[in-house]
């Protein structure tokens, strides 16, 4: 990768020609080594899935965004691609959440405000996840998200959604995600 752009020139492309704004909120911190969610020996992450009935309101908010959703996935990876078919800089995670953030105040796609900046970010950390499978030799290609072809998905992480549990009826609970108007969806 001799041919890769870096440093200053980066930094320019970036901000100017592609429209990736700079780190200004954690510039002034120094740097930290990450810290891993330690688990306890012998511990396990679960996922549940269950099966929800939603009003046509609530179908409706989440089909758009499900929509958001497939958007932002495309959008990030037309945005990394031009950015290195063009100009050979290389795109991460970080630059296509700030990408995201430009877009939100665009107003032709001022409507992505209305879904959660969460599960968006999660769509950017699949995108993001996809093209380091594929570096690593794991996958192919990562390509385009289509309405048609593709499962309609969003994640929520832990801060999107509350789950109460009903004590009167063992078995049902309810769901309350981030950022819509109908507050609930019956389990």
């Amino acid at each position: 990768m001799a041919d890769q752009v870096t440093g200053e020139e980066a930094r320019r492309i970036k901000r100017e020609v592609l429209g990736v704004g700079d780190r200004t909120k954690h510039q002034a911190r120094k740097a930290a080594p990450l810290k891993g969610l330690v688990r306890e020996p012998g511990t396990q992450q679960r996922v549940y899935r269950f099966r929800f009935y939603p009003t046509p309101d609530q179908a409706a908010q989440l089909t758009q965004t499900f929509g958001a959703c497939r958007w932002v996935y495309n959008e990030g990876l037309a945005l990394r691609v031009k950015a290195w078919e063009e100009h050979k800089v290389s795109l991460g995670f970080a630059e296509t959440c700030r990408a995201l953030t430009g877009w939100k105040r665009v107003p032709e796609t001022a409507w992505l405000k209305e879904t959660s900046s969460t599960v968006l970010q999660q769509a950017l950390r699949h995108l993001d996840s996809a093209f380091t499978r594929f570096f690593k030799g794991l996958a192919k290609y990562p390509q385009r998200k289509s309405k048609h072809r593709s499962k309609d998905s969003a994640t929520y992480v832990r801060t999107g959604f509350r789950w109460v549990e009903e004590p009167v009826r063992p078995g049902t609970a309810t769901v309350t995600l981030a950022k819509q108007t109908t507050p609930r969806l019956d389990r």
